[in-house]
C-alpha cells in the first residue's frame, strides 16, 4: 500500500514501530484536533484507514523502508 509523502511523515511521528502503536497514537492525536486543524484530520483519516486494511508483514515492510 503506497502512503503520501505527508503520511509517510505521520508514521515517523507518532510511530512506535508497532501497527497497533501507530494506530493509537493517531487515534489519540486526532481526539485533540482543533475545528481548524481539518486538513490534518482528513490526512489522519486517510492513514487510519489504510493501516486497518493494511496486514502486519505489510506493515512491517513499510517501517523498514
Amino acid at each position: 500500500m503506497k502512503l503520501t509523502k505527508d503520511e509517510q511523515m505521520l508514521v515517523l511521528l507518532y510511530g512506535d514501530g508497532t501497527k497497533a502503536g501507530l494506530e493509537k497514537a493517531l487515534t489519540d492525536m486526532r481526539e485533540t484536533l482543533q475545528p481548524d486543524e481539518a486538513e490534518l484530520m482528513k490526512m489522519t483519516d486517510r492513514l487510519l484507514k489504510k493501516l486497518r486494511h493494511m496486514t502486519e508483514p505489510a506493515f512491517q515492510k513499510l517501517v523498514e523502508e
